[in-house]
């Protein structure tokens, strides 16, 4: 079986609050793009499954995600047998875009499928909390609030159409150390995600735009802290109606009404950096 594994974005992330478990309490909008990998599932060609990419520095077999996912799955469905995953990789990596997840969660689908199983999306939900925080929602997927750590999903009315063009910078940036700097009572500036969910219940899409924001932004480096505000700069200079950072960094993306003004942001960006797609909002995987 085949499959794509959309990339996720967040159009807001707020942290509330730091839990007793010193797991974080968030507020998300979480929105899939069409940005994907691919991913094939088929029954194991020896006794335990395989996981590999066409990137040589992943992980392999029971390191990588997606073997994870199979696991999680077997043990709480009680069915199926081990498979090999194979993985085309567009969605790049450490990037605050989700893309090990979705790869895990596009995994779960695919052997809900082909045990025929026929768990809900919330059971194959729920299994996926078991792998990742960004799991849940990438099995959903669409547009969504997330809260808890990100497993607590309730879907959203769709953003409406547009060009999203995302942008990774040439590094990373892990997330431990970003949660560790965070002093929820020093945050100043939150988005407004009462108002992103006003915007998005009558299809405003400049109003999201203009209320979009990620707290982490105001915990980077001040390295790092100027490379994304550049790129920012430079949606916002190309016509984009906002721009923010994906998850933890470095991904930024902005949101565009026109198509052409999207096209020439692309263009800028590629004078300066590899990782640059041209994208658009994808709808709930059920």
């Amino acid at each position: 079986m085949e499959l794509t594994a959309n990339a996720k974005i967040n159009l807001t992330l707020d942290i509330l609050r730091k839990r007793e478990d010193g797991y974080h309490d968030l507020q998300m909008v979480m929105q899939s793009v069409t940005l994907a990998d691919c991913i094939t599932v088929t029954p194991a060609k020896g006794p335990q499954g395989d996981a590999v990419a066409d990137l040589r520095f992943l992980p392999t077999g029971n390191r990588n995600l997606a073997q994870v996912a199979a696991a999680a799955f077997r043990a709480a469905a009680g069915l199926g047998g081990e498979v090999d995953v194979s993985i085309r990789k567009r969605v790049p990596v450490c990037a605050g875009l989700a893309g090990g997840s979705a790869d895990a969660a596009a995994v779960l689908r695919a052997m809900n499928a082909l045990t025929g199983a026929g768990l809900s999306p919330a059971r194959l939900a729920d299994i996926g909390a078991q792998v990742g925080s960004d799991v849940p929602f990438c099995v959903l997927g669409g547009t969504a609030l997330a809260e808890g750590r990100g497993e607590l999903l309730t879907p959203l009315p769709p953003l409406p159409p547009c060009q999203i063009v995302v942008c990774k910078p040439p590094f990373s940036i892990s997330t431990p150390p970003l949660f560790g700097r965070v002093n929820v009572r020093k945050i100043v500036r939150r988005p407004d995600t009462a108002g992103v969910l006003d915007a998005l219940g009558v299809g405003d899409l400049p109003g999201v735009a203009r209320r979009m924001y990620n707290v982490f932004e105001d915990v980077l480096d001040r390295r790092r802290a100027a490379d994304i505000a550049a790129v920012k700069a430079v949606l916002i200079d190309c016509g984009a109606l906002g721009a923010s950072m994906s998850g933890s960094g470095p991904s930024v993306f902005g949101l565009f009404d026109r198509e052409d003004a999207a096209q020439a942001a692309v263009l800028r960006l590629r004078d300066s950096f590899r990782d640059v797609f041209l994208c658009a909002p994808a709808g709930p995987k059920v």
